[in-house]
């Protein structure tokens, strides 16, 4: 796949918040490509630029090579779909649909097979008749899909599309549309703040902050290796240490101090020299917890810790322990029920250890970050 949608450069403001700061990147065609990031971090004015509904400051926007920057958006070969769907209460579904290619004055005979595809693959040829307040909410959003889609664009622009959904209907939507994407192949651009919707449709996601992009890559990548704080804390849950490099461990690993803990090992990807500070992120899931001491290897960062707050999740328990003075979130699921294993409690005392190649060296680490960790409840009592 080749550029197809680039931003090269691109700022915008108003007034005093800068939304979009000197943004390059590069999507590709026929990619379904995420834009996520929490409220205010940019990501729907990028869209909006993309679609032409904002001017950019600096810098330009190119589709398929050829620069928009300064066309309008009716001479835009995008279509987009916001969070309301804006559909026409007046009008049916099959003429909601239609409305595209009768106000381009094509054909009837083409419009009628135009939109008759475009039922069938919204599964709705039983609904053609209805109007928008008959239809369920994810109803509608097929609706806006496929009028959106009946003009051809090269790049569908969704912008929170299934924010106003219940968790249930958004789960079966985010099948749906990533159905809908591998039938017709074209450019999917997706604006949205969460990340589960992001990670499950997205070919490559650009996660954006203050503006600015902190991170492109597959959900896997931005998952398993997150450049910055952010992306590690916004991402999911990530435990951070502080530390220094002590030592070299042969050419992959190197040994980490960091401060009330046993010396640290960790898979030196960014070739980080004795003496250099850095932060460590550890996803929960990667540390493990025992009341037994494991067994010791090469690779194991093994220490112990005491339990400050447990709580069950059915498929998971997430702990929050202690050791050495830092606080560290663990997750443990649960592959196996055993009835004769005692359950670890509040104030036990136990053993915690990961793999040297699950620690993972930030780029770049900012304060505050940190409280992008959900906090565990306060502890009201013991049983």
């Amino acid at each position: 796949m080749s550029e197809f949608l680039d931003f090269q450069g691109v700022s915008k403001r108003f007034g005093a918040i800068q939304a979009v700061d000197q943004v390059s990147l590069e999507i590709k065609k026929g990619e379904f490509f995420s834009l996520l990031g929490p409220s205010g971090c940019g990501k729907t004015t990028m869209l909006r630029l993309a679609a032409g509904f904002e001017q950019p400051d600096s810098g330009r926007v190119f589709l398929d090579g050829r620069d928009i920057t300064d066309l309008p958006p009716n001479k835009r070969k995008v279509n987009t779909i916001f969070q309301s769907y804006a559909l026409f209460p007046h009008l049916t579904v099959r003429e909601n649909i239609a409305f595209g290619l009768e106000i381009a004055k094509r054909p009837k005979k083409e419009i009628g097979a135009e939109v008759g595809a475009m039922l069938r693959l919204i599964q709705m040829e039983d609904q053609a008749h209805k109007k928008p307040a008959q239809l369920s909410g994810g109803q509608k959003q097929r609706v806006a899909v496929a009028r959106a889609l009946i003009n051809k664009p090269q790049v569908l622009l969704l912008d929170e599309p299934l924010a106003a959904l219940d968790l249930k209907l958004r789960q079966r939507m985010l099948i749906e549309l990533d159905m809908i994407h591998d039938e017709v192949g074209i450019t999917f651009l997706y604006v949205t703040h969460d990340q589960g919707e992001a990670m499950s449709l997205s070919d490559r996601i650009a996660v954006m902050d203050s503006g600015r992009i902190e991170q492109v890559g597959t959900s896997a990548e931005i998952y398993e290796t997150p450049r910055t704080s952010f992306v590690a804390a916004f991402i999911g849950d990530a435990n951070f240490l502080e530390g220094k490099v002590t030592r070299l461990v042969d050419a992959e690993y190197c040994r980490l101090s960091i401060a009330g803990l046993p010396e640290v090992i960790c898979f030196n990807d960014k070739s980080i020299v004795p003496g250099a500070s850095l932060f460590l992120s550890i996803r929960p899931e990667k540390i493990q917890i025992s009341r037994d001491k494991p067994e010791t290897s090469p690779l194991r960062n093994i220490m112990p810790a005491k339990v400050e707050d447990v709580i069950y999740l059915g498929s998971t328990t997430k702990y929050w322990v202690r050791s050495g003075g830092h606080r560290l979130q663990v997750l443990r699921q649960h592959f196996r029920f055993f009835l004769d294993e005692k359950p670890i409690r509040w104030k036990d005392d136990v053993w915690v250890w990961w793999h040297g190649d699950d620690g993972f060296m930030l780029d770049r680490f900012r304060s505050g970050d940190e409280k992008l960790i959900s906090a565990p409840p306060q502890k009201v009592g013991e049983e």
